[in-house]
């Protein structure tokens, strides 16, 4: 039997490189962003996932909700509408495909106060310190309550080659100042939207029960300063234009975790795709074209 799929963020930087992944599949993809399904809105995103089952009856079914409200700092000022779309909509998703399909939700390193020296693994105690953070576990708690077949995937330090991220950002800034000055004081592990990707997908197509809750990142450590140098790097220009500072001086209406590193080990005991190192992937990834 083939699979269908309905993928939420369409236009985002990992709904992009999702469609890129199922292209040439031969699987039914149905893409949605904003302009198609309204988020904060209960009866758009229940009547849109109807249609799309009642459509696809005679195949597997799989959503894969990569949609979010990810502006971190205006979700302080506005945490009811991130609510919604972080909170509510994946409960709804999650609801309506019981028993007809399963549910990949992307979630985050913003669920941990990141406050921990080792990786994180996936039954770590939650304790968020930003809206954005409650929101986004908000939505794990839905998705969970919902039952059915769901998989939560966290993640962190997303870069792409569609959309706004660090990568690009240092890209970017390295045209245009002498020197850049990047925290040191933060440490993750850079992922690289593709490689993500390939991952929910597999989740997606895994047969049998999966895990309800897996992290996914590229592999090893980083602070941004670390990846901001390696950025300069891979362009072939001098890593030491990169100034090391510190969180104390880029205050952010949101706190950001000083540790985001995730564990992965569920993963990679599930038998889903080995997560490469960041490097590697950040040597193919810029070699994509991030400066288009």
């Amino acid at each position: 039997m083939s699979t269908a799929w309905f993928v939420t963020g369409a236009r985002g930087q990992l709904g992009h490189d999702l469609q890129l992944a199922l292209a040439g599949s031969g699987d039914d993809v149905t893409a949605v962003g904003r302009a198609e399904v309204d988020l904060t809105d209960e009866a758009s995103v229940r009547g849109a996932v109807r249609s799309w089952l009642a459509g696809v009856s005679a195949h597997r079914a799989v959503v894969v909700n990569a949609a979010a409200y990810t502006a971190v700092d205006a979700a302080e000022d506005d945490e009811a509408t991130a609510l919604v779309v972080n909170g509510y909509a994946p409960g709804w998703l999650a609801q309506e495909l019981v028993g007809r399909g399963r549910l990949v939700h992307v979630s985050t390193d913003y669920v941990f106060d990141g406050r921990a020296t080792e990786p994180y693994p996936v039954d770590a105690p939650t304790a968020p310190r930003s809206a954005y953070g409650r929101t986004k576990l908000a939505g794990e708690r839905a998705v969970a309550g919902a039952g059915g077949d769901v998989a939560v995937v966290r993640t962190a330090w997303v870069h792409g080659r569609h959309g706004s991220n660090f990568v690009r950002t240092m890209a970017a800034l390295e045209r245009s100042r002498d020197t850049v000055s990047v925290v040191e004081d933060q440490v993750g592990s850079p992922t690289w939207s593709a490689d993500l990707a390939a991952g929910l997908v597999a989740l997606g197509r895994a047969e049998g029960p999966v895990p309800p809750m897996l992290h996914c990142t590229n592999a090893g450590q980083v602070s941004w300063f670390g990846l901001a140098r390696a950025v300069f790097a891979e362009l072939g220009e001098d890593p030491a234009r990169v100034l090391p500072t510190t969180s104390a001086a880029f205050v952010r209406p949101a706190p950001r975790p000083a540790y985001s590193v995730l564990d992965g080990s569920a993963w990679d005991d599930a038998g889903l795709p080995a997560r490469r190192d960041w490097r590697a992937a950040l040597h193919e990834a810029m070699a994509s074209g991030y400066r288009d």
